[in-house]
């Protein structure tokens, strides 16, 4: 498997995203429960099928150009919208949390962004969950620690490392639409509907004051690359957790919206927290030190 990995990293971003429209389909086909719940979250945001077709291709996709991403010996072509944003908001030395839905290629973000910040403001740093499979946990362990990318797991010395990268005035990264385990979030509305959300970044937001950026990585055809849009978000009137949290689900809800058909509608938003025993959980209490 490892070596299927590198090959894939060797092939052209045009191909992968062919095969990976491909897969995606076929897995639409085969798989009645995941045809299922794709209707479903997009009807619950207000689309038709037809209208957010698209994002069955790109499901596929997202999962084949990833050994690129990773394990390319350069990074494909990226152009980069509102960069002056990010400018401002590392200007405030509070550090920064980039924000981005599981939209497009959400992994080529906080590459692009480091490629492009990183030699002045320091590493990005992201959370990873550490793979069972020992082959991909040593891929992972690599691949994810790219030039200007700290990596670190989701414990709660990876969370202290978050902070302490916040307080440096460097940024952190964070996809707040995945759904985290049992006593890591709270439920929040998404697109109308309660969905059990994260509070470690509406935490890392009100403890450290830091400025948040909204990011969204859209791909383009025929495997010529990407654009990532970057957009200013002031919290002006979030001054509790559960403010701040339902503010960020907003904000998740406005990023995908703008680009719908490349959201991951197939991902189990709705689904009940896993139940697991995580120190990452007590972590960040506001007011706490870490």
């Amino acid at each position: 498997m490892p070596s299927l990995f590198r090959l894939f990293a060797a092939l052209p971003l045009w191909l992968l995203h062919m095969l990976g429209a491909a897969m995606g389909w076929l897995i639409l086909l085969l798989s009645p429960t995941y045809r299922r719940r794709f209707s479903a979250n997009a009807a619950q945001a207000g689309y038709r099928f037809g209208q957010v077709r698209a994002a069955v291709g790109h499901a596929g996709r997202m999962v084949f150009e990833m050994p690129r991403i990773w394990l390319g010996k350069e990074l494909p072509p990226c152009n980069i919208v509102n960069g002056e944003c990010v400018e401002k908001a590392y200007a405030q030395g509070k550090g920064l949390v980039f924000l981005t839905p599981h939209l497009g290629c959400f992994e080529m973000s906080v590459q692009a962004a480091a490629q492009r910040w990183s030699a002045e403001h320091g590493n990005i740093t992201v959370l990873y969950r550490p793979a069972r499979q020992s082959w991909l946990a040593e891929i992972l362990e690599t691949a994810r620690n790219r030039p200007g990318v700290q990596a670190v797991p989701t414990t709660l010395s990876g969370v202290r490392q978050m902070i302490k990268a916040l307080r440096k005035g460097e940024a952190v990264g964070l996809l707040p639409d995945q759904v985290p385990p049992d006593g890591q979030g709270t439920w929040a509305p998404f697109f109308g509907r309660d969905a059990y959300t994260m509070t470690l970044a509406a935490r890392l937001v009100l403890q450290t004051g830091a400025a948040v950026v909204l990011a969204r990585c859209e791909r383009l055809s025929w495997g010529r690359g990407y654009t990532l849009y970057f957009e200013e978000w002031p919290m002006t009137d979030a001054t509790t957790l559960e403010a701040c949290v339902l503010q960020i689900n907003l904000a998740m809800e406005k990023t995908i919206r703008q680009c719908p058909e490349q959201y991951l509608w197939g991902y189990g938003r709705y689904k009940q927290p896993r139940v697991e025993r995580s120190e990452a959980a007590v972590v960040v209490k506001p007011g706490e030190n870490a």
